[in-house]
């Protein structure tokens, strides 16, 4: 059976179009039965990959054609979650690369395809959605052509076939001009092109721990392709590390294999399958899971490092509890090492009280997750404004996170948009015209100067632009940067706001509540235009007379709150100020709330400068 099973993995950039892709080879091969109602991105299962359209988690799925399987492991699009393709990339002996017709090639189609040409894997180029009326399906390809090239791939890699498809219509053709029927000439090709490897079923069973997931049922469930052997149900297994020591021994309770997104029980796994196995409690992500006289452990790609990280601690505001109801700093301490222990992309540290956790990620995004899935399910906390994870030339030198960022934008605003990276520390790389006035910047910037920058450039472009960041390397640190430059508005007392104190407030600058919102003293209700924290009264009532001229009682009309995100929020914070996230509000405020200890603060860390 082995001869017969192929693991493919899809690499695309966010929004290309692969898990789309991924339901109409579904449906098409028979996996679903033709009343089964079908949800659309099936493979989106989470609320929040729902929610924003993307993947967040690598998930494998499995369909038969023609006396086939083939096993799909879906991987997320977004450069914060590139833990989780280096991890997958093990598992396939093929890859998918799936190229917008009209966007071309994007940055985590580079950085995903590089990891998959290093691991010798041989693409299949798809140019998808061939259905948009801007497609340039010619000039995509000799852009993909480029790529493979500045990337080093080797003549077989080069020698890549090509099929232009569209994933909603089902449809895949090898002409642009082919027939558009279904999608039968990419599942031939994927049988024709994708060389199973030649794997041992006689050598002792073993498998790398490629993904782990949480099941309430089975406990930890680890998923990974068996390199070698056959897995049987109830056989003694034991878990070694990239070192070679035991970390874990126990039977293995129950294998699982993808039918469809289902999982199916099986009795025997064979070598160059995808399964899921449970009944063991400490084995991770990228040990070897094995027979008990294995002893050699399977290479395992590295993972690159954190760039950034938050402090978390107990919701300390006066309005603590008020919303959730885990608010304790043992309860957000569990929840912090279960998302560290199965997400390898986060790493996890505390302070000696155990009452302050460190928690480092990939970006902003990644962070934001976390952040927003704790907040769903019930915690309160305080962050601290995020920071940068610096580290150390062979030299000493001081070295920092660099991103290479790509933008799409209307001729008109390229120069404000170079002048605003300027600012940031940004190098300008490349500069191209894409087209209809459209221009293609690629610039090379400190992770420092970026944060929070996505809302900025969708300002200076109007919400035209489109943005993409993705992790470079570590380079020569750039020197002071400028934080934010507004003082805050901070809240004198506590109570509710008043409509008529924040109308005759708004000429002082920018206000985040509005009528009847919960303040406390101490609390950020709004950003001043100058430099210098200000601390005004949200709750000042009008003064109440028995005289009604026509002029006193004008109608207070407040300007709307902007809604901003968790990122954007922690994107605004200063060193002295942190972000209060309950389940039902996110509130800025400062570190030390009390305005006496808060000037004592200052002045300690003035004369400590």
């Amino acid at each position: 059976m082995a001869n017969n099973i192929r693991n493919i993995t899809i690499i695309a950039h966010v929004d290309h179009g692969k898990t789309t892709m991924i339901d109409s080879m579904m449906k098409q091969s028979g996996v679903f039965r033709t009343n089964e109602e079908v949800e659309e991105r099936l493979m989106d299962s989470g609320e929040l990959e729902k929610e924003r359209g993307i993947t967040i988690l690598a998930k494998p799925a499995s369909i038969n054609w023609k006396d086939s399987r083939i096993n799909i492991i879906d991987t997320p699009g977004h450069r914060d979650f590139a833990a989780e393709v280096e991890r997958v990339l093990s598992m396939a002996d093929g890859a998918l690369l799936l190229i917008d017709s009209a966007e071309g090639v994007m940055p985590q189609t580079k950085f995903v395809l590089a990891k998959a040409l290093k691991q010798g894997l041989r693409p299949i180029v798809i140019i998808n959605k061939l259905d948009r009326t801007d497609q340039r399906a010619d000039e995509v390809l000799n852009e993909t052509f480029d790529l493979f090239v500045s990337l080093d791939a080797n003549e077989k890699q080069l020698d890549f076939p090509v099929l232009y498809a569209s994933g909603r219509s089902g449809w895949a053709s090898k002409e642009i001009d082919g027939p558009r029927e279904n999608l039968h000439p990419l599942l031939d090709l994927i049988l024709e092109h994708v060389k199973p490897d030649d794997l041992d079923k006689t050598k002792p069973f073993a498998m790398l721990s490629t993904l782990l997931y949480a099941d309430s049922f089975l406990g930890r469930s680890l998923v990974g392709k068996i390199s070698q052997g056959t897995a049987k149900a109830n056989q003694q297994i034991k878990a070694i590390n990239l070192q070679g020591e035991k970390v874990d021994e126990g039977r293995l309770t129950k294998i699982f294999r993808y039918e469809g997104t289902k999982k199916v029980p099986i009795e025997i796994g064979e070598a160059g399958d995808i399964v899921v196995i449970a009944g063991l409690e400490k084995a991770n992500v990228a040990d070897t899971i094995c027979n008990l006289e294995v002893n050699q452990p399977i290479s395992a790609t590295p993972i690159d490092p954190p760039t950034m990280s938050i402090k978390v601690t107990v919701n300390s505001s006066p309005l603590a509890g008020v919303e959730g109801k885990k608010l304790t700093s043992t309860q957000i301490r569990n929840r912090l090492i279960l998302e560290a222990e199965n997400n390898v992309g986060i790493n996890f540290s505390e302070n000696e009280d155990r009452d302050a956790f460190e928690i480092s990620g990939r970006g902003e995004l990644m962070l934001e997750i976390l952040l927003t899935q704790m907040r769903r399910e019930g915690f309160e906390m305080t962050v601290s404004p995020p920071k940068v994870l610096f580290q150390k030339s062979e030299n000493g030198d001081k070295l920092e996170p660099i991103e290479e960022i790509t933008m799409d934008l209307d001729e008109e605003y390229s120069s404000k948009v170079i002048d605003s990276m300027n600012k940031r520390k940004g190098k300008l790389i490349d500069l191209k015209d894409t087209g209809k006035d459209k221009k293609r910047l690629i610039f090379h910037a400190p992770t420092r100067g970026l944060m929070g920058y996505t809302s900025r450039f969708l300002t200076l472009t109007k919400g035209t632009g489109v943005i993409n960041r993705i992790f470079h390397s570590y380079g020569k640190y750039e020197g002071k940067m400028d934080g934010r430059k507004n003082g805050a508005l901070i809240s004198m007392e506590q109570g509710k706001a008043v409509a008529f104190a924040i109308f005759n407030l708004q000429a002082r600058g920018e206000m985040f509540i509005t009528h009847n919102d919960p303040v406390y003293a101490g609390m950020i209700v709004g950003l001043a235009p100058k430099p210098g924290d200000m601390i005004i009264n949200v709750m000042k009532g009008k003064k109440l007379t028995n005289m009604r001229t026509q002029g006193t009682d004008e109608n207070v009309v407040l300007t709307p709150v902007r809604k901003m995100s968790i990122a954007e929020q922690l994107s605004i914070l200063n060193n002295d100020e942190a972000l209060e996230i309950t389940p039902k509000s996110c509130r800025l405020r400062k570190a030390i709330l009390n305005p006496h200890e808060r000037k004592k603060s200052e002045k300690s860390g003035a004369s400590a400068n």
